[in-house]
């Protein structure tokens, strides 16, 4: 398990340089002493690995930039990924602050030469809310929901793909929630483009941190949700919510969201899928989310994961 003794781990993701493991993570001091508190104070760090288990902890990769700017509030999830030149490119959620202690979420860019020094983009934000198809700052919702950017080239080598937690701009409220999408041709330039799903009866109002994979030859979307924001029909089975995967036609969809199942309950959260180099196994990663005593805040070790028929599940379990 990756934890800080003075500070609260939550968000991450990953980057495989082929020889470690990089791991960039949110992270909020403890002095905050409220926990719910940590959103807004939250840093993005790194550490690296050999083994998805061991972690050092090395200089961090962003904070907030001073005001006014898209990030001068807080530095949120992302990915990384590298351009065929050989450049880094870290995709990160800025937040700023809005009336009635809302926040407007814009996503950005960094860039770096060795996974270590950062720079922002002049461009920055890339990417915000079109109001064509994503709502913007809402009464009925304590956000502008723009965020949590998952980066990966094309299939078909045809640029890359950015999915985005984000919401529809019609339905019910805790249906809204969809998967936002992006396409590039470098990686520095995105163009917005029409949600890959749509409210659904048993959706859910935000899919946070998503991320697409083929698990062992089978596509599939992992998302998190917990049940205080999913539709009143996933909370009246009584549902903690936690982390969910959906099953996907493709990298691209469709995704059957009306289908997800969950994969933990709410003592996990955002987790994250990737195959261990070691043994070739796709495994999970999550923060430890609900604990004996309220929120944990650190990184789990990997948990193997393997499809039970049609539902991907955590072996073990």
């Amino acid at each position: 398990m990756f934890a800080l003794p003075e500070s609260w781990v939550w968000d991450f993701w990953f980057a495989d340089d082929g020889e470690h493991y990089h791991l960039f993570f949110l992270y909020a001091s403890k002095a905050l002493r409220d926990p719910d508190a940590r959103h807004y104070r939250a840093s993005i760090g790194h550490a690296v690995s050999a083994d998805l288990t061991n972690w050092t902890r090395i200089e961090d990769t962003l904070v907030r930039a001073d005001a006014p700017a898209f990030d001068d509030l807080a530095t949120w999830t992302g990915s990384v990924v590298r351009h065929p030149d050989g450049t880094w490119f870290l995709f990160y959620t800025g937040s700023t602050s809005a009336p009635e202690g809302k926040n407007i979420q814009r996503i950005g860019i960094a860039t770096s030469q060795d996974l270590v020094t950062w720079q922002r983009s002049p461009e920055n934000p890339v990417l915000t809310a079109d109001p064509r198809w994503y709502e913007r700052l809402d009464a009925g919702w304590h956000d502008e929901a723009f965020r949590d950017p998952w980066v990966f080239a094309d299939p078909d080598g045809d640029g890359w793909h950015m999915l985005i937690t984000a919401r529809a701009t019609a339905g019910e409220p805790f249906e809204r929630g969809v998967v936002g999408h992006a396409v590039s041709a470098d990686l520095r330039h995105w163009e917005p483009r029409p949600p890959l799903t749509v409210p659904e009866p048993r959706g859910f109002g935000q899919l946070e941190v998503t991320q697409v994979e083929v698990v062992d030859g089978k596509p599939v979307l992992l998302f998190s949700c917990l049940a205080e924001h999913a539709s009143a029909d996933r909370r009246a089975t009584g549902t903690t919510g936690g982390i969910w995967a959906a099953p996907a036609g493709g990298l691209l969809g469709p995704f059957g969201i009306e289908a997800a199942e969950p994969v933990t309950d709410d003592s996990f959260y955002s987790g994250r899928l990737i195959r261990r180099r070691s043994d070739d196994q796709w495994v999970l990663v999550a923060f430890h989310n609900r604990g004996e005593h309220g929120f944990v805040g650190a990184i789990s070790d990997p948990m193997p994961v393997a499809w039970d028929g049609k539902r991907l599940s955590v072996l073990g379990t």
